[in-house]
């Protein structure tokens, strides 16, 4: 019995080995991913408010509308957010982890309207704000001894609302509700930061044993820190973003 139980603790060793996800990397894993999106969208943000070239594809120069392509850029990041959460079991890793890049590329370039918008010194004001503040958080979620799944109900509650007052305010255009929603924003993915932050730490400590969807929920562990800190760092630039 002895002979099989280390065989078999052997074979799972080397699993964790070959693919490369253990519960001790899972969550710099995570991190790395998450960096790397954020490069990419900030890189493909900058680009695309800074050349001419790329932003008549987005902007019609003479009337100032988007153009087909700029709505296509507006929507594309909602897309590849539902197909790698619904696909989520039939795309392979390498499959998801591109969805993951061209997200982050398509969701830089939609953000390059922000650079537009909003002064460069609010935008690295507010982009520093954001970053210490997940950080934070970050470190909150991982460290507390407090079970914050009992808000878990309430965080998602919350975020569909958001969601629905944003839609009804993109057509009212009322200012004092996009204030609101902005200061309510900021609350909340505060919160869903810590939140996401423990739900992470107790997957990877579910992947002691090794799992063969370890690096697919890599990937999905970084996309829900990048949207928890995109969308800090959005709502903090709608309250106190400088507009040109």
């Amino acid at each position: 019995m002895s002979e099989i139980r280390d065989s078999y603790q052997w074979s799972q060793n080397h699993s964790m080995r070959e693919g490369g996800i253990t519960s001790s990397n899972f969550l710099p894993n995570v991190f790395l991913w998450m960096f790397i999106a954020l490069g990419l969208s900030a890189g493909f943000a900058y680009f695309f408010s800074t050349d001419a070239a790329l932003l008549s594809l987005l902007v019609d120069p003479v009337s100032g509308s988007r153009t087909g392509l700029g709505t296509i850029a507006m929507f594309a990041p909602l897309a590849f957010v539902l197909l790698m959460s619904f696909g989520l079991n039939r795309l392979s890793f390498p499959m998801l982890a591109l969805v993951f890049v061209l997200y982050s590329a398509a969701t830089g370039i939609s953000l390059s309207y922000i650079l537009l918008v909003y002064t460069s010194a609010s935008v690295i004001g507010c982009f520093i704000s954001a970053s210490v503040l997940f950080a934070v958080m970050a470190v909150a979620g991982y460290t507390t001894k407090t079970d914050l799944t009992k808000f878990g109900a309430i965080l998602m509650m919350a975020l569909v609302g958001i969601i629905i007052a944003s839609v009804v305010n993109f057509f009212l255009g009322s200012s004092q509700l996009d204030y609101i929603i902005s200061f309510i924003g900021v609350a909340l993915f505060v919160g869903l930061t810590a939140y996401d932050m423990q739900r992470l730490k107790r997957i990877a400590a579910g992947i002691e044993y090794g799992d063969a969807s370890a690096s697919k929920m890599v990937i999905m562990g970084a996309l829900t820190l990048y949207l928890d800190f995109i969308n800090l760092f959005i709502m903090l630039l709608r309250l106190f973003g400088g507009r040109k």
